[in-house]
Protein backbone atom coordinates (compact mmCIF):
# COMPACT_ATOMS: atom_id res chain seq x y z
CA UNK A 1 0.00 0.00 0.00
CA UNK A 2 1.21 3.49 -1.01
CA UNK A 3 0.17 6.84 0.84
CA UNK A 4 -2.38 7.05 -2.23
CA UNK A 5 -4.19 4.96 -0.68
CA UNK A 6 -5.50 7.58 1.58
CA UNK A 7 -7.01 9.04 -1.33
CA UNK A 8 -8.37 5.98 -2.40
CA UNK A 9 -12.59 5.50 -1.94
CA UNK A 10 -14.20 3.09 0.69
CA UNK A 11 -16.66 1.95 2.27
CA UNK A 12 -18.27 3.10 5.81
CA UNK A 13 -21.34 0.75 6.89
CA UNK A 14 -23.94 2.19 4.51
CA UNK A 15 -21.84 4.94 3.44
CA UNK A 16 -19.65 5.12 -0.08
CA UNK A 17 -16.67 7.29 0.86
CA UNK A 18 -14.63 9.49 -2.00
CA UNK A 19 -11.20 8.81 0.64
CA UNK A 20 -10.10 7.41 4.03
CA UNK A 21 -10.35 11.25 5.24
CA UNK A 22 -11.96 12.37 8.29
CA UNK A 23 -12.78 15.21 10.03
CA UNK A 24 -12.88 14.90 13.22
CA UNK A 25 -15.66 16.52 15.52
CA UNK A 26 -14.56 19.88 16.31
CA UNK A 27 -16.40 22.41 18.64
CA UNK A 28 -16.40 26.14 17.49
CA UNK A 29 -19.39 27.22 20.09
CA UNK A 30 -21.38 29.26 17.55
CA UNK A 31 -24.50 28.45 17.44
CA UNK A 32 -27.12 30.87 17.27
CA UNK A 33 -30.98 31.67 19.66
CA UNK A 34 -31.91 28.12 20.65
CA UNK A 35 -28.73 26.43 20.05
CA UNK A 36 -29.47 25.86 16.45
CA UNK A 37 -27.08 26.20 13.59
CA UNK A 38 -27.06 28.88 11.02
CA UNK A 39 -26.56 29.52 7.90
CA UNK A 40 -22.49 30.43 8.92
CA UNK A 41 -22.39 27.07 9.87
CA UNK A 42 -24.15 25.31 6.85
CA UNK A 43 -21.10 27.09 5.01
CA UNK A 44 -18.13 25.90 7.01
CA UNK A 45 -18.85 22.10 6.58
CA UNK A 46 -19.61 22.76 3.16
CA UNK A 47 -16.38 24.02 2.26
CA UNK A 48 -14.66 21.00 3.80
CA UNK A 49 -16.93 18.60 1.89
CA UNK A 50 -14.16 17.59 0.22
CA UNK A 51 -12.86 14.83 2.89
CA UNK A 52 -14.18 11.21 3.09
CA UNK A 53 -16.79 11.47 5.81
CA UNK A 54 -17.33 14.22 8.14
CA UNK A 55 -17.96 13.93 11.71
CA UNK A 56 -19.72 17.12 12.95
CA UNK A 57 -19.21 19.03 16.27
CA UNK A 58 -20.46 17.54 19.31
CA UNK A 59 -23.71 18.11 19.47
CA UNK A 60 -26.12 17.94 22.49
CA UNK A 61 -28.91 15.59 22.88
CA UNK A 62 -31.02 17.62 25.55
CA UNK A 63 -30.39 20.75 27.53
CA UNK A 64 -28.97 18.22 30.61
CA UNK A 65 -26.48 17.28 28.12
CA UNK A 66 -24.95 20.38 27.31
CA UNK A 67 -21.69 21.86 29.02
CA UNK A 68 -20.48 25.01 26.84
CA UNK A 69 -22.45 27.99 25.48
CA UNK A 70 -23.22 28.38 21.97
CA UNK A 71 -23.21 24.43 21.41
CA UNK A 72 -25.59 22.99 19.07
CA UNK A 73 -28.35 21.04 20.00
CA UNK A 74 -30.20 17.87 18.09
CA UNK A 75 -33.04 17.51 20.63
CA UNK A 76 -35.70 20.66 19.41
CA UNK A 77 -37.55 20.56 15.69
CA UNK A 78 -35.93 24.31 15.24
CA UNK A 79 -32.72 22.26 15.78
CA UNK A 80 -33.37 19.77 13.03
CA UNK A 81 -34.70 21.87 10.54
CA UNK A 82 -31.12 24.19 11.58
CA UNK A 83 -29.18 20.75 11.00
CA UNK A 84 -31.33 20.01 7.61
CA UNK A 85 -29.55 23.25 5.74
CA UNK A 86 -26.12 21.75 7.04
CA UNK A 87 -26.31 18.41 5.36
CA UNK A 88 -28.24 19.72 2.64
CA UNK A 89 -25.12 21.91 1.98
CA UNK A 90 -22.59 19.13 2.00
CA UNK A 91 -24.58 16.50 0.04
CA UNK A 92 -24.50 18.99 -2.79
CA UNK A 93 -20.74 19.67 -2.57
CA UNK A 94 -20.48 15.62 -2.66
CA UNK A 95 -19.71 14.77 1.17
CA UNK A 96 -21.01 12.49 3.57
CA UNK A 97 -21.50 13.83 7.50
CA UNK A 98 -22.58 11.93 10.49
CA UNK A 99 -23.45 13.59 13.31
CA UNK A 100 -21.93 13.51 17.13
CA UNK A 101 -24.25 12.94 19.80
CA UNK A 102 -23.42 14.10 23.39
CA UNK A 103 -24.37 14.43 27.03
CA UNK A 104 -21.49 16.00 29.03
CA UNK A 105 -22.55 14.42 32.35
CA UNK A 106 -20.32 16.26 34.70
CA UNK A 107 -18.31 18.98 32.89
CA UNK A 108 -20.96 21.59 32.87
CA UNK A 109 -22.27 24.41 34.70
CA UNK A 110 -25.73 25.20 36.22
CA UNK A 111 -26.02 28.27 34.19
CA UNK A 112 -26.33 25.89 31.34
CA UNK A 113 -28.59 23.38 33.08
CA UNK A 114 -32.33 23.19 32.90
CA UNK A 115 -33.50 25.44 36.19
CA UNK A 116 -29.68 25.81 37.50
CA UNK A 117 -29.69 22.67 38.55
CA UNK A 118 -26.82 20.85 39.27
CA UNK A 119 -25.13 18.92 35.90
CA UNK A 120 -25.04 15.30 36.26
CA UNK A 121 -22.40 12.35 36.59
CA UNK A 122 -22.14 8.80 37.51
CA UNK A 123 -21.02 9.68 41.27
CA UNK A 124 -20.72 13.27 42.86
CA UNK A 125 -17.11 13.83 42.08
CA UNK A 126 -16.23 17.65 40.54
CA UNK A 127 -13.41 17.25 37.48
CA UNK A 128 -11.00 19.55 38.37
CA UNK A 129 -11.48 21.29 34.74
CA UNK A 130 -12.79 24.34 33.83
CA UNK A 131 -15.33 25.07 30.82
CA UNK A 132 -16.84 27.74 28.38
CA UNK A 133 -19.28 30.07 29.75
CA UNK A 134 -20.81 33.92 29.67
CA UNK A 135 -17.93 34.25 26.89
CA UNK A 136 -15.29 33.02 29.73
CA UNK A 137 -13.78 29.76 31.22
CA UNK A 138 -15.12 29.23 34.28
CA UNK A 139 -14.68 25.91 36.85
CA UNK A 140 -17.03 23.21 36.26
CA UNK A 141 -20.13 23.05 38.81
CA UNK A 142 -20.11 20.24 41.63
CA UNK A 143 -22.38 17.29 40.12
CA UNK A 144 -24.88 15.36 41.26
CA UNK A 145 -25.16 11.24 40.89
CA UNK A 146 -28.06 10.23 38.54
CA UNK A 147 -30.26 7.71 40.28
CA UNK A 148 -30.74 5.25 38.84
CA UNK A 149 -34.45 5.14 37.17
CA UNK A 150 -33.20 8.33 35.26
CA UNK A 151 -30.68 5.91 33.27
CA UNK A 152 -33.25 4.37 30.90
CA UNK A 153 -34.22 8.83 30.15
CA UNK A 154 -30.88 9.10 29.18
CA UNK A 155 -30.62 5.97 26.86
CA UNK A 156 -33.72 7.63 25.32
CA UNK A 157 -32.45 11.10 24.91
CA UNK A 158 -29.75 9.09 22.78
CA UNK A 159 -32.22 7.22 21.02
CA UNK A 160 -34.27 10.34 20.04
CA UNK A 161 -31.48 12.27 19.00
CA UNK A 162 -30.33 9.56 16.87
CA UNK A 163 -33.93 9.24 15.25
CA UNK A 164 -34.05 13.16 14.91
CA UNK A 165 -30.42 13.12 12.98
CA UNK A 166 -31.54 10.88 10.48
CA UNK A 167 -34.46 13.67 10.02
CA UNK A 168 -32.07 15.98 9.70
CA UNK A 169 -30.57 14.89 6.80
CA UNK A 170 -27.19 13.21 8.12
CA UNK A 171 -26.01 9.92 6.92
CA UNK A 172 -25.44 8.31 10.43
CA UNK A 173 -24.40 9.49 13.95
CA UNK A 174 -21.83 9.20 16.20
CA UNK A 175 -22.01 8.49 19.39
CA UNK A 176 -19.76 10.77 22.14
CA UNK A 177 -18.12 8.06 24.50
CA UNK A 178 -14.99 9.97 24.99
CA UNK A 179 -12.59 13.10 26.35
CA UNK A 180 -14.15 12.40 29.98
CA UNK A 181 -17.86 13.38 29.07
CA UNK A 182 -20.69 11.22 30.64
CA UNK A 183 -20.57 7.91 28.90
CA UNK A 184 -16.87 7.69 29.86
CA UNK A 185 -17.45 8.73 33.17
CA UNK A 186 -19.47 6.06 33.72
CA UNK A 187 -16.98 3.54 31.89
CA UNK A 188 -14.00 4.71 34.20
CA UNK A 189 -13.21 3.92 37.67
CA UNK A 190 -11.87 7.37 38.22
CA UNK A 191 -15.31 9.19 38.05
CA UNK A 192 -17.80 6.27 38.81
CA UNK A 193 -17.94 5.23 42.31
CA UNK A 194 -21.60 3.75 41.86
CA UNK A 195 -22.61 0.40 43.73
CA UNK A 196 -25.33 -0.39 41.90
CA UNK A 197 -25.75 -2.14 38.48
CA UNK A 198 -23.79 0.54 36.57
CA UNK A 199 -20.83 0.46 38.84
CA UNK A 200 -18.00 -1.06 40.42
CA UNK A 201 -17.00 -4.38 37.41
CA UNK A 202 -15.73 -3.70 34.29
CA UNK A 203 -19.14 -4.83 32.68
CA UNK A 204 -21.03 -2.53 34.78
CA UNK A 205 -19.10 0.55 33.90
CA UNK A 206 -19.49 -0.29 30.55
CA UNK A 207 -23.19 -0.91 30.71
CA UNK A 208 -24.51 2.55 29.86
CA UNK A 209 -22.11 3.30 27.18
CA UNK A 210 -22.98 -0.13 25.34
CA UNK A 211 -26.89 0.57 26.33
CA UNK A 212 -26.96 4.30 24.64
CA UNK A 213 -24.86 2.39 21.41
CA UNK A 214 -27.43 -0.39 21.23
CA UNK A 215 -30.43 1.63 21.33
CA UNK A 216 -28.80 4.16 18.99
CA UNK A 217 -28.41 1.13 16.49
CA UNK A 218 -31.88 -0.25 16.67
CA UNK A 219 -33.14 2.90 16.06
CA UNK A 220 -31.05 3.79 13.10
CA UNK A 221 -29.47 0.73 12.03
CA UNK A 222 -26.15 -0.31 13.06
CA UNK A 223 -24.91 0.42 9.36
CA UNK A 224 -24.94 4.05 10.10
CA UNK A 225 -24.23 4.27 13.69
CA UNK A 226 -20.04 4.81 14.88
CA UNK A 227 -18.88 5.62 18.59
CA UNK A 228 -15.73 7.19 19.57
CA UNK A 229 -14.05 6.32 22.93
CA UNK A 230 -10.33 7.60 23.81
CA UNK A 231 -9.28 4.65 26.47
CA UNK A 232 -6.28 6.69 27.83
CA UNK A 233 -6.75 10.32 27.36
CA UNK A 234 -6.60 12.39 30.64
CA UNK A 235 -9.36 14.87 28.76
CA UNK A 236 -11.52 16.92 31.51
CA UNK A 237 -10.11 14.84 34.41
CA UNK A 238 -10.95 11.48 33.43
CA UNK A 239 -8.68 8.00 34.61
CA UNK A 240 -9.20 4.56 34.74
CA UNK A 241 -7.05 1.85 36.93
CA UNK A 242 -7.23 -0.58 34.05
CA UNK A 243 -7.89 1.16 30.52
CA UNK A 244 -6.95 -1.98 28.79
CA UNK A 245 -9.47 -4.71 30.26
CA UNK A 246 -12.07 -1.99 30.29
CA UNK A 247 -12.04 -1.08 26.77
CA UNK A 248 -11.00 -5.11 25.50
CA UNK A 249 -14.06 -6.10 27.13
CA UNK A 250 -16.43 -2.85 25.37
CA UNK A 251 -15.05 -3.38 21.63
CA UNK A 252 -15.98 -6.91 22.36
CA UNK A 253 -19.22 -5.92 23.13
CA UNK A 254 -19.47 -3.26 20.49
CA UNK A 255 -18.34 -5.70 17.92
CA UNK A 256 -20.95 -7.41 18.70
CA UNK A 257 -23.42 -4.65 18.17
CA UNK A 258 -22.40 -4.79 14.30
CA UNK A 259 -22.57 -1.08 14.28
CA UNK A 260 -20.00 0.56 11.38
CA UNK A 261 -17.48 1.88 13.15
CA UNK A 262 -14.96 2.46 15.90
CA UNK A 263 -13.40 6.33 16.55
CA UNK A 264 -10.91 6.03 18.81
CA UNK A 265 -8.13 9.05 20.29
CA UNK A 266 -5.14 7.51 20.53
CA UNK A 267 -2.79 9.08 23.45
CA UNK A 268 -4.05 12.19 25.01
CA UNK A 269 -6.93 14.29 23.30
CA UNK A 270 -5.03 16.62 21.67
CA UNK A 271 -1.50 15.86 22.97
CA UNK A 272 0.61 13.05 23.19
CA UNK A 273 0.44 10.05 21.79
CA UNK A 274 2.08 8.30 24.32
CA UNK A 275 0.50 9.71 27.08
CA UNK A 276 0.29 6.04 28.91
CA UNK A 277 0.67 2.23 27.71
CA UNK A 278 -2.18 1.03 25.51
CA UNK A 279 -2.08 -2.14 22.85
CA UNK A 280 -4.21 -0.46 20.60
CA UNK A 281 -4.02 -3.05 18.17
CA UNK A 282 -5.80 -5.37 20.15
CA UNK A 283 -9.13 -3.07 19.61
CA UNK A 284 -8.25 -3.50 16.01
CA UNK A 285 -8.19 -7.27 16.29
CA UNK A 286 -11.60 -7.49 17.94
CA UNK A 287 -13.43 -5.09 16.23
CA UNK A 288 -14.60 -6.74 12.45
CA UNK A 289 -15.28 -3.43 10.43
CA UNK A 290 -13.77 -0.16 10.39
CA UNK A 291 -11.28 1.14 12.62
CA UNK A 292 -10.73 5.24 12.78
CA UNK A 293 -7.75 6.07 14.20
CA UNK A 294 -7.55 9.90 14.95
CA UNK A 295 -4.91 11.95 17.30
CA UNK A 296 -1.85 13.91 16.00
CA UNK A 297 -1.89 12.45 12.32
CA UNK A 298 -0.16 13.94 9.32
CA UNK A 299 0.67 12.40 5.85
CA UNK A 300 3.65 10.59 6.84
CA UNK A 301 1.76 8.97 9.98
CA UNK A 302 -1.32 8.85 8.82
CA UNK A 303 0.28 6.65 5.59
CA UNK A 304 1.93 4.00 7.44
CA UNK A 305 -1.13 2.95 9.63
CA UNK A 306 -3.09 2.45 6.42
CA UNK A 307 0.36 0.74 5.24
CA UNK A 308 0.85 -1.19 7.90
CA UNK A 309 -3.38 -1.96 8.70
CA UNK A 310 -3.10 -0.42 11.78
CA UNK A 311 -6.63 1.50 10.66
CA UNK A 312 -8.88 2.02 7.68
CA UNK A 313 -9.74 5.42 7.99
CA UNK A 314 -7.45 7.93 9.51
CA UNK A 315 -9.13 11.81 11.27
CA UNK A 316 -7.62 14.63 11.30
CA UNK A 317 -9.17 17.79 13.58
CA UNK A 318 -7.22 20.42 13.98
CA UNK A 319 -5.26 20.79 10.46
CA UNK A 320 -9.00 21.18 9.53
CA UNK A 321 -9.75 24.43 11.07
CA UNK A 322 -8.01 26.48 8.95
CA UNK A 323 -7.53 24.50 5.67
CA UNK A 324 -10.99 23.94 4.26
CA UNK A 325 -9.29 22.10 1.56
CA UNK A 326 -7.10 20.08 3.88
CA UNK A 327 -7.77 16.85 1.55
CA UNK A 328 -6.40 18.67 -1.51
CA UNK A 329 -3.26 20.25 0.34
CA UNK A 330 -2.49 16.25 1.98
CA UNK A 331 -2.32 15.01 -1.62
CA UNK A 332 -0.63 18.03 -3.51
CA UNK A 333 1.70 18.64 -0.89
CA UNK A 334 1.36 22.04 -0.27
CA UNK A 335 2.13 23.85 3.05
CA UNK A 336 -0.93 24.05 5.91
CA UNK A 337 -2.18 26.75 7.09
CA UNK A 338 -2.17 27.78 10.92
CA UNK A 339 -4.90 28.34 13.18
CA UNK A 340 -6.08 31.90 14.51
CA UNK A 341 -6.28 30.67 17.99
CA UNK A 342 -7.82 33.53 19.17
CA UNK A 343 -10.97 32.37 16.86
CA UNK A 344 -11.49 29.17 17.63
CA UNK A 345 -14.42 29.39 19.90
CA UNK A 346 -17.19 31.72 19.56
CA UNK A 347 -17.80 34.70 17.38
CA UNK A 348 -18.53 34.69 13.66
CA UNK A 349 -16.74 34.38 10.23
CA UNK A 350 -13.22 35.47 11.58
CA UNK A 351 -11.63 32.70 12.14
CA UNK A 352 -14.26 30.09 10.52
CA UNK A 353 -15.14 30.48 7.23
CA UNK A 354 -12.55 33.28 6.05
CA UNK A 355 -9.58 30.83 5.61
CA UNK A 356 -8.86 30.23 2.22
CA UNK A 357 -8.69 27.82 0.03
CA UNK A 358 -4.19 26.52 -1.13
CA UNK A 359 -5.42 27.78 -4.91
CA UNK A 360 -6.48 31.23 -3.93
CA UNK A 361 -3.35 32.01 -2.15
CA UNK A 362 -1.21 31.02 -5.12
CA UNK A 363 -3.30 32.51 -8.02
CA UNK A 364 -2.26 35.24 -10.12
CA UNK A 365 -5.64 37.29 -9.67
Amino acid sequence: MTKTTLFQPTSLGAITLANRIVMAPLTRNRAGAGFVPGELTAGYYAQRASAGLIISEATQISQQGQGYQDTPGIYTQAQIDGWKKVTAAVHKKGGRIVLQLWHVGRISHVNLQPNGGAPVAPSAIRAEVKTFVNNGFVDVSEPRALELEELAGIVDDFRKAAANSIEAGFDGVEVHGANGYLLEQFAKDGANMRTDTYGGSVENRARLMLEVTAAVAQEIGPERTGIRISPVSPANGISCSDPQTQYDYIVDKLDALGIAYIHVVEGATGGPRDVAPFDYGSLRRRFSRTYIANNGFDLELATSHLADGRADLIAFGRPFIANPDLVERLQSGAPLAEVNAAKIFGGSAAGYTDYPRFSETTSDN
